[in-house]
C-alpha cells in the first residue's frame, strides 16, 4: 500500500534533457554510479535515473534542436494551475502550461524573472519520504541568479518558501531556502560569467575529489572545485559530456536534509 503523501516544496524529481541520453547515461554510469531503466508510458518509453534501488529522476526529450542539454528541478507544490498562474502575475513566465502526465501527476514549466526555470509538480502517488540520500542521490539543488532578493521574492511567493541568510564571509551572503521547517536549498549570485541564471543539483557522494576525477577522465569537465565549504563539506561543479552541469558534494554529517 503506498503511503507516501505530498511534500510541498520538496525537489521531488530531476530530469536531464538532452539530445543525447546514451553518452549521459554512459557517463553518469561511471561518474556516480547510476543505473537506468526503461519504463513504457503510452506510446513512449521513458528512461528512469537509479541510484542504488532508489529512482530519483530521468531523462527527458528537448523541445527543438537548439535546445542545450541541460537539468531541470521538479519542485512539489499543492497546486500546478495556481502556482503558474502566481508564476505568471510575479514577473515569471510559463513556458510549458499546465497538463497531466498519465498515472504521474500534473506540471508546469516555468521561468522567474530573472530566467532561471524548474518545473511545478503535483504527483499522483505523493512525495518521496524525506531521509539521507542514497550514494549518487541528490542532496542540495541552488539557485544561481543575478537578483537574489527578487528570486527569494517571487519563490516565496510561488512555492511557499521562506528563508534565511548566511553571512558566508568573503564568499558573501548565502540565502537557505526552505518550507515547513526544512532546509530544500539555497540562493546566491554566484554566477559564471556569460551563464544564464539556473538552478543547480547537488548528488551525494563519498569522495568528491575522486568524483571529480572520474568525470574528467570520461569526458567532462570539471568547472569548480574540489573546494571546501566551512561546516558543510567538500564539493565540486561538472558538466557533463553532453553540455548538462551539476554539482558532487561530500556532505559533513550535519548537513541538512534534502
Amino acid at each position: 500500500m503506498n503511503d507516501r503523501k505530498l511534500i510541498p516544496g520538496k525537489f521531488a524529481w530531476f530530469e536531464l534533457v538532452s539530445r543525447e541520453p546514451k553518452k549521459a547515461q554512459a557517463f553518469y554510469g561511471e561518474v556516480l554510479g547510476w543505473k537506468v531503466q526503461a519504463f513504457p508510458m503510452g506510446a513512449f518509453t521513458y528512461e528512469m535515473v537509479y541510484a542504488g534501488d532508489t529512482m530519483i529522476g530521468g531523462y527527458g526529450t528537448p523541445q527543438n534542436d537548439r535546445q542545450p542539454s541541460h537539468w531541470i528541478s521538479y519542485v512539489s507544490v499543492e497546486d500546478v494551475d495556481a502556482a503558474a498562474r502566481t508564476a505568471a502575475a510575479s514577473g515569471g513566465k510559463v513556458v510549458t502550461p499546465p497538463a497531466d502526465i498519465p498515472t504521474v501527476g500534473r506540471i508546469a514549466r516555468l521561468a522567474d524573472p530573472q530566467g532561471a526555470e524548474l518545473c511545478l509538480f503535483k504527483s499522483i502517488s505523493g512525495d518521496a519520504p524525506d531521509g539521507p540520500p542514497p550514494v549518487g542521490g541528490w542532496c542540495w539543488n541552488e539557485l544561481h541568479t543575478t537578483d537574489p532578493a527578487g528570486a527569494l521574492a517571487f519563490y516565496e511567493k510561488v512555492v511557499g518558501f521562506s528563508h534565511r541568510t548566511v553571512d558566508m564571509g568573503p564568499s558573501g551572503k548565502y540565502h537557505i531556502i526552505g518550507k515547513g521547517g526544512v532546509d530544500r536549498g539555497g540562493v546566491t549570485d554566484h554566477l559564471t560569467p556569460g551563464h544564464a541564471p539556473h538552478w543547480l543539483p547537488y548528488a551525494y557522494v563519498q569522495d568528491a575529489d575522486a568524483a571529480l576525477t572520474r568525470a574528467r577522465n570520461h569526458g567532462g569537465t570539471v568547472t569548480l572545485g574540489p573546494l571546501d565549504i566551512p561546516d558543510v563539506g567538500r564539493f565540486g561543479v561538472l558538466q557533463d559530456p553532453t553540455g548538462a552541469a551539476l554539482a558532487v558534494l561530500k556532505p559533513l554529517p550535519q548537513m541538512p536534509k534534502p
